[in-house]
């Protein structure tokens, strides 16, 4: 298929050539476990090269948050008319430099990066689908070629085991999809607005107001926080701890970023609690 061609050709078959290149330079290097160093590097790699999209999502996103009591504000003023709240809520996005669309568009061109991220660690992985003629026939270069399996030992773990099997492989697998759930679970509390202030000097009504627009983005939100971190885990519970190595270097990375750009955000009461203080 044309569609299969074009995706091996600008995502699948540059990823997969430069995770065997660092894997080759790590195994010249005789450093142990290079197989999991070299998911990490190409994790990191893949992270900082869509560095700029996430970026402008994250800020989209947070924009759009920030423009939730004035849009609130707009559809009580517009009651009725959708032309008349459409043309406000335009002129409102224009003023403050907001594209409605920002935080979708990249969002969905990391999409084809992301599944050839995991088409090439699934398919190096030895005992987990992995097939080397496969990956030989993507390498640019003929001294890239894989002449046998790679070692899948890493700090002691195999990666290509899955802590499904962790009755005869080890209980200590499971504290895998435990950190993978965990680490997802803080850069989703992450991303979820702060709770909104209230002060002193406002009406019961702005208050009202305010607490309806709190239980609107929590009953939006809150489900996602909850359900995502389950369901990655369970995904790094029976999918092999190499795919896992891959999800919690690129969610710490995107955890660093959420923090650099807006904060804590939705963390900040738990953190604040867990150091005594108000933290942003």
């Amino acid at each position: 298929m044309i569609i299969v061609d074009i995706f091996n050709l600008i995502f699948y078959g540059p990823i997969i050539n430069f995770l065997v290149l660092i894997f080759r330079g790590l195994s010249f290097l005789h450093i142990p476990g290079a197989l999991g160093f070299s998911i990490i590097i190409l994790t990191v790699a893949v992270r900082i090269l869509v560095w700029p999209l996430m970026a402008n999502q994250i800020k989209a996103t947070k924009k759009m948050a920030d423009l939730k009591p004035h849009l609130d504000e707009l559809k009580n003023t517009h009651k009725g008319d959708k032309q008349a709240l459409a043309r406000a809520q335009m002129d409102l996005y224009k003023e403050h430099g907001v594209n409605p669309a920002g935080g979708c568009l990249p969002a969905l061109l990391q999409i084809p990066v992301f599944i050839a991220l995991y088409q090439a660690i699934i398919n190096i992985l030895p005992g987990a689908g992995g097939h080397i003629d496969k990956i030989n026939s993507l390498l640019y270069f003929p001294n890239l070629k894989l002449s046998s399996a790679i070692d899948p030992n890493f700090l002691g773990i195999n990666l290509g085991v899955k802590p499904a099997d962790f009755a005869s492989q080890g209980a200590y697998l499971l504290l895998i999809p435990l950190l993978t759930a965990a680490l997802t679970f803080v850069q989703s509390k992450m991303m979820m607005p702060k709770a909104i202030s209230h002060h002193k000097d406002e009406s019961s009504k702005e208050t009202k107001e305010k607490e309806k627009m709190e239980d609107t983005m929590t009953s939006v939100q809150s489900q996602m926080v909850y359900m995502m971190p389950l369901m990655i885990g369970y995904f790094a519970f029976t999918f092999p701890v190499g795919l896992a190595i891959y999800w919690n270097a690129y969610t710490i990375l995107g955890i660093t970023q959420q923090y650099i750009l807006t904060g804590w955000g939705g963390m900040a009461d738990f953190v604040g609690k867990f150091y005594g203080r108000k933290v942003k």
